[in-house]
């Protein structure tokens, strides 16, 4: 009989559920929520509604393919809280963690309770290719976090640097909504930046030492709508200012912490042009830097983190109870 983990994960926008089976992916379901049009997000009660209403569906769809693999499911992992630390908290990950902690008493497993940003952190080393536990820095880049972190073990993360006020994922939302685009506006925004023309907006970078600021680019960006800025153009500068930003902010840490290895996470960091500028900014100050980035759709907000610890979690189970019967 195989065996496998269950992952969930309810961020402020995406319902997601996957299952791994003795380490390997086999499902990865995600519900994105709706957002009316014209809309800058939803209320908690309103995401919380309708993660509510995607679990059962995933849920039922992951446990489909646990039967047809003839699997065991022996741990579910679940996000319960924003990041791991005191007063860290939103109330869409109850839906998570209330019913990864309920399948997991329905099925006589544990429940392993992580951070979402943890699960950002996993699902990232796992797609990127990164071998290392820890001992690297991580640019953590989403709708509702810009952070710059010293990864030391999977649940331990320093804090570095990051934004002060508006998010990497907000700054585009934001000029994104003013352009006519929907809600969460990262895609269509990087589909409208590839006809526009670099250099032809520019955006100013706001970075000092470890520290990263969005509001002031946000309203030079809104100021050059209002002036008459083409679309293209200004959704290209966008991205750009925010990979030139994050790059000033990645060097400087990596240099100052003397560090070698960057893993970036998050659903803003699978944005093409962000990636290119700052793998680039990188490549020109510090040569000897390697940057991972996890694949494209995992970098995006999935239960798929939630699952592989869960999964690790059981194999250090596993090693304990057999090291255990030695003695």
């Amino acid at each position: 009989m195989k065996v496998g983990t269950l992952g969930f994960d309810t961020s402020c926008y995406t319902t997601s559920v996957a299952l791994v089976i003795s380490g390997i992916l086999a499902y990865d379901g995600r519900a994105p929520l709706q957002v009316s049009k014209g809309k800058v997000g939803l209320r908690q009660s309103e995401a919380l509604f309708q993660h509510v209403r995607n679990l059962p569906r995933l849920v039922e769809e992951a446990c489909d393919v646990a039967r047809r693999e003839s699997c065991d499911i022996v741990a579910v992992g679940a996000s319960a809280w924003p990041r791991r630390m005191e007063g860290s908290y939103m109330p869409v990950f109850l839906a998570s963690s209330g019913y990864g902690r309920a399948v997991a008493a329905a099925l006589e497993a544990p429940c392993l309770e992580i951070s979402h940003q943890e699960g950002h952190i996993a699902a990232a080393r796992w797609s990127s290719g990164l071998e290392s536990r820890g001992g690297f820095l991580a640019l953590h880049l989403s709708g509702g976090t810009t952070e710059l972190l010293s990864v030391h073990d999977r649940f331990e993360m320093e804090l570095l640097g990051g934004t002060g006020d508006l998010n990497a994922g907000q700054f585009i939302d934001r000029v994104g909504v003013a352009l006519g685009l929907p809600f969460p506006a990262g895609p269509d925004l990087e589909r409208l930046a590839g006809h526009g023309v670099p250099g032809r907006v520019r955006l100013p970078v706001a970075v000092s030492g470890l520290k990263v600021s969005f509001s002031g680019p946000c309203s030079a960006a809104m100021r050059e709508l209002d002036s008459g800025a083409g679309h293209a153009d200004m959704a290209y500068a966008v991205l750009e200012c925010i990979g030139r930003s994050v790059g000033a902010m990645c060097c400087e840490g990596l240099r100052f912490f003397r560090a070698q290895e960057l893993l970036v996470a998050g659903g803003v960091a699978s944005n093409y042009i962000i990636r290119r500028i700052l793998s680039e900014t990188i490549e020109d100050q510090l040569p000897g830097a390697k940057v991972y980035y996890a694949s494209p759709e995992h970098s995006r907000d999935n239960a798929v983190g939630c699952a592989l610890l869960a999964w690790q979690m059981h194999l250090e189970g596993m090693r304990e109870s057999r090291e255990e019967g030695k003695e």
